[in-house]
C-alpha cells in the first residue's frame, strides 16, 4: 500500500474514489450471493421483492466495477508518465559525469519495461480490490450463518498467509536478482547491433559473444525468473490447498459437532463455490505486486544515484575576456588499460579570437581536457576561472552556455532545438549550399529532411547547428578525420579562419600536421600534461 500511495502522490483523492468503488463492487457481488442464497428458500411473494433488490444491486457492481476499473487505469498511465518524466528529470538535471558513469542499459531499462510493470499492478488494482471484498463479504456472510465457522476461517487463513508470505519472499529475492541481470542483458543486446561488422568478420568472436556472454546471460535471467515465479506458484497453490483443506474440514469435520440446517449447509457450498476464482484471483495478483514493487525500487535507486546540478538562473553569456584553467586535474578509470589515468595539473589560458590546436597521441588526455574546458567535467583539484571568477558549481551550468561544440562521438538531433535564430530556416538553407549538402538534406520548419548520410555529412551537419548556436568559444574534437581532402582543407583555411575573424575563441583537437602551421598556438598532450605550448607565427 505504502508503493501505491507513493505512486500517485498528486492523485490520491483519485484513488480513494477508484478504490472506494472497487470495494463497493466486490461487497455487491458478495451481497448478490447472500441474494441467491435467499431466494432458494424464499415465497414467491419475498422473490418480486429479492428480485428487485438483485437488479439494483447488480447495475451497482456494474457502474462502479466499471468506474473503478477507468480511473485505476487512468491513475497507472498518470503514475507512468511522472514517474518517467521525473526519472527524465533527474537524467538531464544530473551533472554530465553522473550520466556518463550510469550509462544507458539501466535507465533505458528503467524508462520503459520497469515503467510498464507499474502500469500493468494498475491495470490488476480493480479486480484485486475487488476480489479481496468478495473475500471479505463472503467471511462475513459466513459468520452470519454460524459464527463458529467465521472463527475457523480466521485461523486458517492465519495459517495460509504465513506459508505464502515464506514463498512468496523468496520468490520476491529472484525476481529482483533477474532485474539486475537483465541490465548486463541489454547492455549485451546493444552490442549485438553496434558490433555487427566486428561479429561478423570474426567468426571465434561471434561464437564466444553469441554463445558465451549472451547466451550465459539469457540462461542466468531465465533460471531466476522462472524461479521467481515457480515459487509465486507454489505459494498460490499452497493459497488454494488451505483454502480446499478448510473447506473440507467445515463440511465433513466442524458440522459433526456444530448443528447446521439444510439451508446453512447449502449457503456454505455456494459461498465455498464462489470464493474459488475471487481467492485464485487475489493469489495470481501478487506477483504484480512485487514486480512492480521491484520496479520503483529500480526507478528510485537510478534517481538516487544521479544527484541535481546546482544551479543559477542565468542567461546565455554573450562574450568573455579570458578563461583560465589553474592548475586542473581529473582522474577516470580506463577498462583497456585496467589503470586509473590522471589528466593534470593543467594550467593553460584561452582569450577571444584565437586559434588553437590540441596535439597529441591517442590516450593523451585531450577530449578529457575539452570536457572540462567546457564545463562537462569538474575539476577535483585546482579550478577554472571565467573572467576573474571562479566557475562555481553553480554558475557551472551558466558557464557552460559560452561554448558550441562537435565531440568525436558527437550525436546530432534531427531538430535545431532550442535555436533563436529569426528565419532559421533561410540561414540553415545558405550554410547547407556553404557545407556542400544542399542535394543531399532539406530544412523546413527547423527539421532536417533525413539523418541518414555518411559520417563525414553528418559531422558537416553537427558543424552547421554548431554555426547557428553562435557562441564565443568553439571546439572541434578530430573535426575533419571523417572528411574528404578537399573538404579538410575547406575546414582548415577557410572555416576557421572564418569563426576567428568573427572574434571566436576555437579550439581544435587533431593530427592533422600539415596545418598545425595555421594555428595561433598548439598545445601538446603527453599522459595527461601538457608535455609543449607555443604561439605560432
Amino acid at each position: 500500500m505504502r508503493t501505491l500511495w507513493y505512486l500517485v502522490q498528486g492523485s490520491r483523492t483519485r484513488l480513494l474514489i477508484a478504490g472506494a468503488m472497487s470495494l463497493a463492487s466486490g461487497f455487491g457481488s458478495a451481497a448478490l450471493v447472500a441474494l441467491i442464497n435467499q431466494a432458494l428458500i424464499a415465497s414467491r411473494e419475498g422473490l418480486v421483492h429479492l428480485g428487485m433488490r438483485f437488479l439494483a444491486i447488480s447495475v451497482l457492481v456494474l457502474i462502479t466495477r466499471t468506474a473503478s476499473q477507468t480511473l485505476f487505469m487512468s491513475l497507472g498511465q498518470d503514475a507512468k508518465a511522472n514517474l518517467r518524466m521525473r526519472t527524465i528529470a533527474r537524467i538531464s538535471g544530473a551533472p554530465y559525469a553522473h550520466v556518463e558513469r550510469q550509462g544507458s542499459a539501466r535507465a533505458l531499462n528503467v524508462l520503459t519495461q520497469d515503467l510498464d510493470s507499474i502500469v500493468v499492478l494498475f491495470i490488476g488494482l480493480p479486480g484485486l480490490m475487488m476480489n479481496g471484498a468478495v473475500i471479505a463479504g463472503c467471511l462475513v456472510y459466513l459468520g452470519y450463518l454460524s459464527w463458529q465457522v467465521l472463527v475457523f476461517a480466521a485461523v486458517t487463513v492465519l495459517i495460509g498467509a504465513a506459508g505464502f508470505h515464506a514463498a512468496n519472499t523468496r520468490g520476491l529475492y529472484h525476481l529482483r536478482r533477474s532485474r539486475q541481470r537483465e541490465d548486463a542483458l541489454v547492455h549485451h543486446f546493444r552490442a549485438l547491433f553496434d558490433g555487427a561488422k566486428e561479429l561478423k568478420l570474426h567468426r571465434a568472436r561471434m561464437r564466444d559473444f553469441v554463445d558465451g556472454l549472451l547466451a550465459k546471460n539469457v540462461e542466468a535471467v531465465r533460471v531466476q525468473r522462472t524461479r521467481g515465479y515457480v515459487l509465486y506458484a507454489a505459494a498460490a497453490s499452497w493459497g488454494s490447498f488451505i483454502f480446499f483443506a478448510f473447506i473440507g474440514c467445515v463440511l465433513f469435520v466442524l458440522t459433526r459437532y456444530v448443528p447446521v440446517t439444510s439451508h446453512v449447509m447449502s449457503g456454505y457450498a455456494m459461498i465455498f463455490l464462489y470464493m474459488i476464482m475471487p481467492i485464485e484471483g487475489v493469489l495470481s495478483a501478487i506477483p504484480h505486486l512485487s514486480t512492480a514493487r521491484i520496479a520503483l525500487e529500480r526507478v528510485e535507486q537510478v534517481n538516487a544515484e544521479l544527484p541535481v546540478e546546482e544551479t543559477v538562473p542565468a542567461s546565455a553569456a554573450a562574450s568573455f575576456e579570458r578563461i583560465v584553467l589553474e592548475g586542473v586535474t581529473h582522474r577516470y578509470f580506463r577498462e583497456k588499460e585496467n589503470d586509473v589515468f590522471t589528466l593534470g595539473p593543467v594550467s593553460v589560458t584561452f582569450e577571444p579570437g584565437e586559434l588553437v590546436y590540441l596535439i597529441g597521441g591517442n590516450g593523451s588526455g585531450k577530449t578529457t581536457l575539452a570536457k572540462m574546458i567546457v564545463g562537462l567535467y569538474a575539476p577535483e583539484n585546482g579550478r577554472i576561472l571565467l573572467d576573474g571568477g571562479e566557475v562555481t558549481e553553480a554558475k557551472r551550468d551558466a558557464y557552460r552556455q559560452l561554448f558550441s561544440v562537435v565531440f568525436s562521438d558527437f550525436y546530432l538531433f534531427d531538430a535545431l532545438l532550442g535555436m533563436r535564430v529569426h528565419d532559421i530556416d533561410a540561414t540553415a538553407r545558405a550554410l547547407l549550399d556553404e557545407l556542400q549538402l544542399a542535394h543531399k538534406v532539406r530544412i523546413e520548419n527547423g527539421a532536417f529532411s533525413t539523418l541518414d548520410l555518411s559520417q563525414g555529412q553528418r559531422k558537416r551537419l553537427a558543424l552547421l547547428v554548431a554555426y547557428l548556436e553562435d557562441r564565443p568559444f568553439y571546439l572541434f574534437d578530430e573535426w575533419a578525420a571523417d572528411q574528404d581532402p578537399l573538404f579538410k582543407d575547406v575546414f582548415y583555411r577557410r572555416l576557421l579562419p572564418e569563426l576567428k575573424a568573427k572574434g571566436k575563441t576555437v579550439v581544435v583537437i587533431t593530427h592533422d600536421d600539415r596545418y598545425f602551421h595555421l594555428a595561433d598556438r598548439t598545445i601538446k598532450l603527453d599522459f595527461g600534461r601538457i608535455a609543449e605550448e607555443g604561439r605560432l607565427a
